[in-house]
């Protein structure tokens, strides 16, 4: 078995933690959980299954949670893999790991893995723009960045390599839970446009200004910038139409369009919308933008 330890934040995670531990087994030979005080049966589950479970205070930040877990796991391994609870590696990325990672050059540090979405459990792999993430790394040579959305690995040494398989994000909670997720993601969504904008949110933390970003998630953040400086509302729309009827969205049924609906049109237009607030009530004083956030939001920028 590989020298990985496999990292999966969890809160009320009972309907997926046993495929993902499970998962994890096959490629991984130490698992933790780094639980926020889940209230269902996701610790007894995961200890039932041999990980090992450690708790800590969820503070509505992802990247501080998986960094508290870097510091204070008793991780033995050469790797760590980070792993979120409603995800999972297909058969044929569990073997690729298993067969490339003993004969790695020392400098490789990082490795790099497509994510691919299920929706309504339909694998969306028409339409989609494809989303690489550095996921595995060695232990001691990488740490989670601090940001609003889209938090990254970023190594401290070493290169990384991309892998040719991919992983899964297969949630299966209802759509309301969907929605009232991705209305939660919209604000923070916002503050990081705005913040794109107007920069008047200092980095959360020095040591992220230090090191490099991985070539795809620097892509990642470049066409953000560029979608930044699009119309308000227009550029949702654009998105959409891009992704449905461009890139084929469209020819996986009403799955495809209901996801290409509301995460590319539905999802980017409140975005949208929130940012037409914040604006509409502070115009370009970002000291009211930070006041009406907070007070509006209850997020501490």
């Amino acid at each position: 078995m590989n020298s990985i330890a496999t990292i999966i934040l969890t809160y009320n995670e009972e309907k997926h933690i046993t495929r993902c531990i499970k998962n994890a087994q096959q490629f991984s030979n130490q698992i933790y959980l780094v639980d926020s005080f889940s209230t269902d049966k996701t610790v007894e589950i995961a200890k039932s299954l041999g990980a090992k479970v450690y708790q800590n205070k969820w503070e509505n930040n992802y990247a501080k949670q998986f960094n508290w877990g870097l510091e204070n796991l008793p991780i033995t391994t050469k790797w760590v893999f980070r792993l979120d609870a409603d995800e999972y590696l297909t058969p044929k990325l569990i073997e690729e790991i298993n067969t490339k990672i003993p004969s790695l050059s020392a400098e490789i540090s990082g490795i790099v893995f497509e994510r691919k979405m299920y929706f309504l459990d339909t694998l969306m792999d028409k339409g989609m723009l494809q989303m690489n993430m550095l996921r595995l790394f060695k232990y001691q040579h990488g740490f989670c960045e601090e940001r609003w959305m889209d938090e990254h690995i970023v190594l401290t040494q070493g290169q990384s390599v991309e892998f040719e398989n991919y992983f899964v994000d297969h949630n299966q909670n209802s759509l309301g839970w969907w929605t009232e997720k991705h209305n939660n993601y919209a604000v923070r969504e916002a503050v990081d446009l705005l913040n794109l904008e107007y920069k008047f949110i200092a980095p959360k933390t020095e040591q992220s200004k230090a090191y490099e970003l991985s070539a795809d998630a620097q892509s990642k953040r470049d066409k953000k910038k560029k979608y930044a400086n699009l119309p308000l509302f227009w550029r949702a729309f654009i998105y959409f139409a891009y992704r449905y009827f461009f890139k084929l969205g469209f020819t996986q049924g009403k799955e495809g369009f209901l996801w290409h609906f509301l995460q590319g049109w539905w999802y980017r237009t409140l975005v949208d919308a929130k940012i037409y607030e914040v604006k509409k009530a502070c115009g370009t004083d970002t000291q009211k933008m930070r006041n009406f956030i907070i007070e509006n939001y209850n997020l501490n920028i």
